[in-house]
């Protein structure tokens, strides 16, 4: 076919750029080329570079990019089941067509030798940078590529062990800390949703029920809130104390010796207020509830 023997002459190899292991076939022999396959444009050409910018030339290019969307989209073909779908991968192809048509010089020799390394090369694209899941620079995926390439390459005899880290290295020309970059990065172009089952069994689980915990800080939270109001209408002496003895973690002896009280009143006064705070609270609640339940309020401090 036209398309893979183009690609072929361009040296354009696809574990530069694909997502995973296939390949396309190449024909081994020239298949004879239809006219749709490879439509004679030549005219088209010469023309579309004679015009100027205007409706005359958008009219000719329409007409190539017509004429030579097949091709485009037997490119894209090549790369299908890849995690992208065949309509997207179309429309990258279809981008690079127009992309070849603009940049092509008739005067260079045949168009499909030089399309088909560019659209290829524009669908590449796309999968490099867009198609990972996780955002890694491009040093980066070049070394996932020739990581991936070299297990495929060790492990292609039937019985062949999983390689280690050293075979590989010694095998692609990289140091072992390029090599665990690029191992590391074979697990970032496709992420696992946390819905996925990590269990087979009948009390499967997934990766959500793996990850977090309740966090008590967040009721904390949800009790200072609440007893805000109630705070604020206390007489100020008993806000006062409150303050010194929960957050400048005084003692009620020297809240006592401060104020020229006792301590034992001192310990009525902060149990008083707490009270009085977290009835508030309780009876809001009952409220908004409309039961007129007690409900959980906030928990009072240690006094």
């Amino acid at each position: 076919m036209l398309i893979d023997m183009s690609t072929s002459r361009s040296g354009a190899p696809d574990d530069q750029a694909a997502p995973d292991d296939r390949t396309a076939p190449v024909d081994q022999a020239p298949a004879r080329r239809s006219h749709d396959d490879a439509p004679d444009t030549a005219a088209l050409f010469r023309r579309l570079a004679a015009l100027e910018d205007g409706p005359e030339r958008d009219a000719v290019r329409d007409e190539l990019v017509t004429a030579w969307l097949p091709m485009a989209h037997r490119i894209a073909g090549r790369f299908r089941d890849r995690g992208e779908s065949i309509e997207d991968l179309r429309q990258v192809a279809a981008l690079g067509l127009v992309k070849a048509i603009d940049r092509f010089d008739p005067d260079r020799g045949a168009f499909e030798s030089y399309a088909v390394p560019t659209i290829t090369g524009e669908v590449k694209r796309h999968f490099r940078d867009r198609m990972w899941a996780l955002r890694v620079p491009r040093r980066v995926q070049e070394l996932r590529n020739k990581v991936r390439v070299a297990r495929r390459e060790l492990t292609q005899n039937p019985g062949s062990p999983e390689p280690s880290v050293a075979a590989i290295a010694a095998h692609c020309g990289l140091t072992e800390e390029e090599v665990t970059t690029g191992l590391e990065a074979l697990d970032s172009f496709s992420t696992l949703s946390l819905d996925a089952e990590l269990s087979a069994g009948a009390d499967g689980y997934s990766l959500a029920d793996t990850l977090g915990a309740a966090d008590s800080s967040y009721d904390v939270v949800v009790d200072r809130e609440s007893a805000k109001e109630g705070l604020r209408r206390l007489p100020e002496r008993e806000r006062a104390i409150l303050y010194m003895r929960f957050f400048e973690d005084m003692t009620q002896s020297r809240i006592a010796d401060r104020l020229g009280i006792s301590q034992m009143h001192v310990s009525r006064l902060i149990s008083r207020s707490c009270a009085k705070v977290r009835d508030e609270v309780l009876a809001e609640r009952a409220a908004r509830r409309g039961t007129g339940g007690t409900g959980g309020g906030p928990r009072p401090p240690a006094a």
